[in-house]
């Protein structure tokens, strides 16, 4: 089974919530993509969950998790999400909060075989997971290429 993760800059315009439509499609469909992990840092998670939400209405067999990087201080503290919506990968715990968005990042490499991007400029923390993703032979998708 196949999956797919997101990095992107925090803040993007909606209109790319169309390209990514057409690339989940076209991995669903065509590279048999079944498993997607988002975070929850920004606009381009937001836009993404979004799409994946109404993606799921059509390809019920596909899941996808909102990848937490840490435990929920209070029961209703993800109330955008729903309980089956969310993952907290194993050993997460044990991360010091500082480091513990990009542990999250590197372990939604680490389990996807594709990966798409919202980056526009080479800073910052999308581009840089970007690039880990392409130095460990992921296929990088870049939204706006």
């Amino acid at each position: 089974m196949k999956s797919c993760a997101f990095f992107g800059h925090r803040i993007c315009p909606d209109y790319i919530s169309t390209r990514i439509r057409r690339i989940l499609i076209d991995l669903i469909e065509n590279h048999c993509v079944e498993i997607f992990y988002v975070g929850k840092q920004g606009m381009f998670d937001s836009i993404v969950l979004n799409v994946l939400r109404e993606l799921a209405q059509t390809y019920p067999h596909i899941r996808y998790y909102v990848v937490l990087e840490r435990m929920p201080e209070k029961r209703n503290a993800y109330t955008a999400y729903k309980y089956y919506e969310t993952i907290l990968p194993e050993g997460i715990e044990n991360v010091h909060p500082k480091y513990a968005i990009s542990w999250r990042n590197r372990w939604m490499i680490k389990q996807s075989d594709y990966v798409v991007t919202y980056i526009t400029h080479s800073q910052g923390g999308a581009a840089q997971f970007s690039e880990m993703a392409k130095r460990q032979n992921k296929t990088v998708i870049n939204v706006i290429t």
